[in-house]
């Protein structure tokens, strides 16, 4: 399904502005669909001739719909649109005309100008035309409810065809709630209650209110009401903000345990100011599951503070063993053991900075690169870079990853420039099987440097550690290796991490170690979840 914006830009000649503007009225019209009981939809002119598409529609949450299809990429043209010709070319609203029948369900038809207000405030050309089409089939009793959201729908519509419906939207809102069926008031020019639907007066009577709104000064009962008298004072002003023909930021009241969200709108036909209609919504268990999480959340980060801080305890007793034994092969052996263990608290540091259990792996990578420089035992000054991105990771795999790049980085750094009078076997990096090579020369003219690349590719991280040092030896066999770090990385990569990985030579010399891992992980019912 194309969208508003698609439609409107291959077959109109409407300017970025006008089609904003339609935007705008899309993501904020379910308010005058529910006051209205109609479906609404959105025309812009196709043609000269009078033939109008449809590039938008909202059906009402309050009343059956008038059209079981979506009509949205309908073009039509003739007697059919005949309202919305008029509408348009005339630039009022039109609601004369007998109901139609789709079908075997009757309909009445009205057509409402779409302006876009100029620059110095005054009201532009028509540049589309809103269809309320109300479906007749079902009989209403006319409730006082009913009578007071068509007069509200009556004067939203007139501001529609006025350029000033709907309002400017404040950064950060959304169209999601307060929603009509939520709560209701309308306030008369002077700031006092004329109607309040049932959903309304049981809000405000959750937050303490206990007597009949109808006649009372809203501002001022705001500020009676919040227990915050900052909150009371901002509630209220918003109320005046909306009577004086502005548009304020949606406010929350608090009192006695319960949350209210409210937001007041302008009611201006004709450029007249005749009230303000308030839209109120108890949120009480929304903002009681807020603090939840956010409690949640609190406590998991100070988990994965303490496990970081204990890990760090590892580390420092580790390192104290380590001064103390005598043995060379121990002490390489321990000292091995504390990189291993502070690339672990690596990550539960940076779990215990972020809201969620996943994190941003770029970082912990550098860190460990720059890490791996300064303890790998070499003579050579090795340089160190990264390219690409790792993006966000979840925590179960950021922790096995970073313990085998802090590995390969490793092996990469001491086995690939070592000092040289080293006659161990050469291993630059990690893997799996391996073709026997010849071990290149390695260039003098060359800086020593090790790179990480990382790309993303159809839910798969692929990662390379490449180095341009002296390479494997022809008899190099990584799955007979018996290095406990290559032994580290095989268990983690085919295990944890239930990936793959092949150790090559480079493309330029030197050796390359290639990762593969999967994103996605298998939920306990066997479904996929990233």
């Amino acid at each position: 399904m194309s969208t508003l914006r698609d439609l409107a830009e291959e077959h109109t000649h409407l300017r970025p502005a006008d089609i904003d503007h339609l935007h705008r009225i899309a993501g904020d019209w379910q308010l005058l669909s529910d006051l209205s009981f109609a479906d609404l939809l959105l025309w812009v002119p196709v043609d000269a001739d009078g033939t109008f598409l449809c590039v938008a529609q909202v059906r009402p949450t309050t009343a059956p719909t008038a059209y079981q299809d979506d009509q949205v990429g309908r073009i039509v043209g003739g007697p059919e649109v005949a309202h919305l010709g008029v509408a348009y070319s005339q630039g009022r609203i039109w609601r004369e005309g007998d109901p139609v029948w789709y079908g075997d369900v009757p309909a009445r038809h009205e057509a409402i100008p779409v302006r876009l207000r100029t620059a110095e405030g005054e009201a532009g050309e028509v540049i589309a035309v809103v269809g309320r089409d109300t479906n007749l089939s079902t009989a209403r009793t006319p409730s006082q409810l009913e009578l007071n959201y068509l007069t509200t729908a009556d004067d939203l519509a007139q501001m529609i065809a006025d350029g000033t419906f709907p309002p400017p939207r404040h950064p950060g809102e959304t169209t999601s709630a307060p929603r009509v069926g939520d709560g209701l008031v309308r306030l008369d020019a002077g700031g006092k209650v004329t109607y309040a639907s049932p959903n309304a007066q049981s809000a405000y009577r959750r937050l303490g209110y206990a007597s009949h709104l109808v006649g009372e000064d809203l501002a001022a009962l705001h500020r009676r009401l919040a227990g915050d008298p900052l909150d009371g004072t901002e509630a209220s002003n918003g109320i005046l903000a909306a009577l004086r023909g502005e548009a304020p930021p949606r406010r929350e009241i608090d009192a006695r345990g319960a949350t209210m969200l409210t937001r007041a709108l302008p009611l201006m036909p004709a450029g007249v100011p005749i009230g303000a209609l308030v839209l109120v919504r108890d949120i009480t268990e929304v903002r009681r599951r807020d603090r939840a999480l956010i409690t949640k959340d609190a406590t998991i980060r100070e988990i994965h503070h303490r496990v970081k801080n204990n890990l760090q305890t590892v580390a420092a007793l580790l390192r104290l063993q380590a001064r103390r034994v005598a043995m060379p092969e121990a002490r390489v052996a321990l000292e091995e053991s504390v990189r291993r263990v502070a690339s672990i608290a690596l990550v539960h540091e940076t779990l215990s900075m972020s809201s969620d259990e996943a994190v941003e792996f770029d970082g912990i990578v550098d860190r460990v690169a720059s890490a791996a420089t300064e303890v790998a035992a070499t003579e050579v000054s090795v340089g160190m870079r990264r390219r690409g991105s790792f993006g966000v990771l979840p925590a179960e795999i950021a922790t096995s990853l970073v313990m085998v790049l802090n590995e390969l980085l490793l092996n990469a750094v001491e086995h690939g420039f070592p000092p040289s009078d080293e006659e161990d076997e050469p291993v630059t990096a990690a893997a799996s099987g391996m073709v026997p090579v010849a071990v290149p020369e390695v260039d003098p003219e060359l800086r020593p440097e090790v790179v990480v690349s990382a790309h993303r590719f159809r839910k798969m991280l692929h990662v390379s550690v490449a180095d341009n040092g002296r390479g494997l030896p022809p008899d190099f066999d990584a799955e007979r290796a018996s290095r406990l770090g290559l032994q580290i990385v095989r268990a983690l990569v085919t295990g944890e991490l239930r990936g793959t990985i092949e150790l090559r030579a480079g493309a330029n010399g030197g050796t390359e170690a290639v990762l593969v891992v999967p994103l996605a992980r298998n939920a306990p019912d066997g479904r996929s979840q990233a």
